[in-house]
């Protein structure tokens, strides 16, 4: 039986990996996730993600190890978790009734070969022209203060939004199932054979 590990302890990450019904040990990954002069907000995603597979590799040298990492950006720009009332309010505010990328990288590392696939899965979101109310409302019932862009989308957060469009409706909570599915085939691991 392949090991497989999340590195990571975000809870919706761990809720996400949950409904693929296979075992999966977590652990904290110890990473510096400072955005590098000049990186591109795709590339810090995809670039974090490996790192933090690559940063608990040696506390399980035979697993399948995963990874992953969103931004936010609107304009190229990136918006982080915003981690206080006050700068999620700011956050909504320039957000609202624009088009915005979420970038979710993911990389799939196997500890006993060394070897890492990678992918950046984007999902675009148009947040509704909210007013001051709506957004302190909001904040107040959903409080996604540890979520990139102010917002999540498998609860309130859906009803800030216009649209949303990508390839894997995962992606935008945090960890792209149906790209993560296609990595643990090729690396041997099939879930619906668990």
């Amino acid at each position: 039986m392949i090991r497989l590990v999340l590195a990571s302890t975000s809870r919706y990450r761990q809720e996400l990996l949950g409904r693929l019904g296979v075992a999966f040990a977590t652990a904290r990954p110890d990473v510096d996730e400072t955005r590098l002069p000049g990186e591109l907000p795709h590339e810090t995603a995809v670039r974090l993600s490996r790192r933090k597979a690559e940063a608990v590799a040696g506390q399980f040298p035979d697993a399948l190890i995963i990874g992953s990492d969103q931004v936010a950006s609107l304009d190229g720009q990136p918006l982080g978790k915003p981690g206080s009332h006050e700068a999620a309010v700011a956050q909504l505010r320039a957000m609202r009734g624009r088009t915005l990328i979420f970038h979710t990288g993911i990389c799939l590392y196997n500890s006993a070969t060394g070897e890492a696939e990678t992918s950046e899965v984007p999902t675009t979101v148009r947040i509704r022209p909210l007013t001051d109310a709506q957004i302190e409302t909001y904040l107040r019932k959903d409080q996604p203060y540890d979520c990139a862009g102010s917002a999540k989308s498998e609860s309130l957060g859906i009803a800030i939004m216009d649209s949303l469009s990508g390839d894997d409706p995962t992606a935008l909570i945090g960890l792209p199932l149906i790209t993560l599915t296609g990595m643990l085939y090729r690396q041997g691991l099939d879930v619906l054979a668990v």
